[in-house]
């Protein structure tokens, strides 16, 4: 079935017709949302191919396999574009967010054409917490590109360090969701929240900063 493809297809289309059409930050925007449904369509090939390999079930392929992938490949756009065009942290930093966006997104609608849309309020609270989990890995590395980029014993080993805080917790909130009742629950809630406590202190920052 290559139903992944055909949707691909469908989205991407009206979105590279708009990168000639834009100029600026608002063409890089979008062409860093595309690169994160690529990089969520190559996910999906390299988890399952990996997953076929070693005789991994569902569940164990995405508790153990997902999560390394997903957040490895989701990280070649940024750095890509930190390696080669040595941009300010801000414009980095966004294009990271943009691409987990675009990540979000296309797994949100492969999940939804997978699953049927019967249980509408089902995939609205998935649609958020998939969305503010892979926001909160992105914020990780941003913390990366604000504070480590610039110091090269520590560019390195810090993004080592903080994508293993990414795999790990996205891992963590793969077994939850893949759980029932109130552990999903728990699973889903954890995204929304920790996005939510982390826009507060960049909020209460910015205002000290500012003076506002």
């Amino acid at each position: 079935m290559n139903y992944i493809e055909n949707i691909f297809v469908c989205l991407v289309a009206p979105l590279l017709v708009a990168v000639p059409c834009s100029r600026g930050r608002g063409r890089r925007m979008i062409i860093f949302f595309l690169s994160g449904m690529l990089a969520c369509l190559l996910s999906s090939y390299i988890s399952t191919f990996l997953a076929a390999v070693r005789g991994a079930d569902i569940f164990s392929a995405s508790v153990e396999i997902a999560p390394f992938v997903e957040e490895v490949i989701k990280l070649f756009p940024v750095a890509f574009f930190l390696l080669v065009f040595e941009p300010k942290a801000k414009e980095a930093a966004d294009n990271a967010i943009m691409t987990a966006v675009g990540f979000a997104t296309f797994e949100n609608v492969c999940f939804m054409v997978e699953n049927s849309t019967g249980d509408i309020l089902h995939l609205a609270i998935r649609g958020f917490s998939t969305g503010a989990m892979h926001v909160v890995c992105a914020l990780f590395i941003i913390v990366a590109i604000y504070k480590l980029w610039d110091t090269d014993w520590l560019r390195a080993t810090g993004f080592l360090a903080l994508i293993a805080v990414t795999i790990t917790y996205h891992g963590i909130y793969n077994i939850l969701v893949s759980q029932k009742g109130i552990v999903a629950a728990v699973g889903y809630a954890v995204p929304v929240i920790t996005a939510a406590i982390v826009l507060a202190v960049f909020k209460k920052r910015n205002n000290q900063i500012y003076g506002n």
